[in-house]
């Protein structure tokens, strides 16, 4: 098939019912759909890159469904003739920001013509049978740095960050041998917050002065799920509902994982004699502020590079990590409350994240995702969930706090993509029509104005 030209142009619109032409496309725009959402990417950003895809070669008259665990596209060439459905389950889960990157890359090719659908399809297939060139024993110890900088957040010393190290890298190790044995996810957040809080026991027991809440606190950071409620609240705010619940379902249920974990911990350590005895759960301590920015800058470069970024993005994500940092609590001292803080450092990532993530040539998301984890948005989510299991007003009233820190996070960033894209140099053509905040994939005028969608379909063959 000859190279496509950019959407609109005059390129061959294929369309006729039982071409095979149609079953290629279809199949490669879900492949990629699949690709995308398994790797982190919103429903919203998932759509548009498929209906990219489709567009670029030459389809018309289809339509996208995104959910959060099936993809589906339809095809009708004619009313007379029936639509031909193909539909592709999404199971695997796994952040790999290096796939990512490389299908947003493919997806751009495809979109201006450098490349057809079947060099595309070609490219997907190496990218997915291809693995990783960074080993696993470097992840576990780029999670284990990123426990590290969750400690100098926390406003921990030296033995802390230490400690925090250890217990990521054993939550780590373990999550990958339940992994392999298949065990649920929720089984593995249980183990995690077990493991981590019978550390605490033990370093108690040696007598370490420590503060032993923010030890668990620091050991279980792997665990919360905080981030995905970034991707929930985009999908809720770009009107897909039923995806957002699951991700919010699906967060709460691996954060109540980690609380059953922590409390079965600090169960046996009353019985073997070894109690902690009353913890503040997810407790957030602040110290100098130097030191704040410079566990935010490892925090999101060690969870950039634990998911696979590309090296060039990483001093950018550690930048932009430790600004988040510091804006917060700038904010917060000002007096500013927790939520205000924290949506107008997710303001500034959101602002700063567009253009970087251009220069590095990477997914914003890949900058966007990395910047808010020193921002601990799953740590609001435990407090909430574990004061409300003791019963109480004070367990309500975090609940209501955790739920709007993760709205402020989620919408600050996506406000700043709202305002930071139309300044892009290629968007700039569409400034009179705001697209729809993208964190994967290009910003073209097929993806970006419904209306133009919505005649293009009318006027097919």
């Amino acid at each position: 098939m000859p190279a496509q030209s950019p959407p609109g142009e005059g390129q061959p619109v294929i369309g006729s019912f039982g071409d095979p032409e149609i079953f290629r496309t279809l199949d490669l725009a879900l492949r990629i759909g699949e690709l995308l959402l398994s790797s982190g990417a919103g429903a919203a950003d998932v759509r548009a890159q498929m209906d990219n895809v489709a567009y670029a070669c030459g389809l018309r008259g289809y339509s996208v469904d995104v959910t959060f665990t099936e993809l589906a596209m339809s095809h009708q060439s004619t009313p007379e003739q029936p639509a031909l459905i193909q539909i592709r389950n999404v199971r695997h889960r796994e952040v790999d920001y290096e796939d990512l990157t490389l299908v947003d890359h493919l997806v751009r090719d495809l979109v201006v013509g450098r490349i057809d659908r079947d060099q595309a399809a070609t490219r997907l297939n190496r990218i997915v049978s291809s693995g990783h060139a960074r080993p696993k024993w470097a992840v576990t110890l780029g999670l284990g740095a990123m426990g590290g900088g969750v400690g100098l957040v926390l406003g921990g010393d030296l033995v802390v960050v230490l400690i925090a190290f250890i217990a990521v890298v054993g939550v780590d190790l373990l999550q990958r041998r339940m992994t392999r044995n298949r065990i649920p996810t929720f089984y593995q957040q249980v183990a995690g917050g077990l493991l981590a809080t019978l550390l605490a026991v033990g370093v108690d027991a040696v007598g370490l002065p420590v503060a032993r809440s923010t030890v668990i606190t620091a050991g279980i950071i792997l665990l919360l799920a905080g981030v995905s409620f970034l991707g929930a609240i985009q999908d809720a705010l770009t009107g897909f509902p039923l995806t957002a619940g699951a991700r919010i379902l699906e967060a709460i249920i691996a954060t109540a994982g980690v609380i059953g974990g922590v409390s079965g911990g600090l169960q046996l350590a009353r019985v073997v004699g070894l109690p902690l005895g009353t913890l503040d759960p997810g407790v957030i301590t602040y110290g100098d502020v130097a030191l704040m920015g410079l566990g935010g800058a490892i925090t999101a470069a060690a969870y950039a590079y634990s998911s696979y970024a590309p090296y060039r993005a990483l001093l950018p994500v550690a930048v932009i990590g430790a600004a988040a940092v510091l804006v917060y609590r700038l904010m917060f001292d000002r007096g500013f409350g927790v939520a205000w803080a924290s949506g107008v450092a997710a303001l500034v990532v959101g602002l700063v994240s567009f253009s970087v993530a251009g220069r590095a040539r990477v997914p914003a998301l890949v900058v966007v995702t990395a910047a808010i984890v020193p921002l601990l948005p799953g740590l609001s989510i435990y407090r909430g969930l574990a004061l409300l299991s003791d019963g109480g007003s004070t367990g309500l009233l975090a609940m209501v706090t955790a739920a709007a820190i993760a709205i402020a996070l989620s919408s600050g960033v996506i406000l700043g993509e709202y305002i930071a894209q139309p300044l892009k140099r290629e968007a700039r053509k569409l400034e009179t029509r705001l697209a729809g905040p993208r964190l994967v994939g290009p910003l073209t005028a097929r993806a970006s104005s419904p209306t133009r969608r919505r005649r293009s379909r009318r006027t097919s063959p």
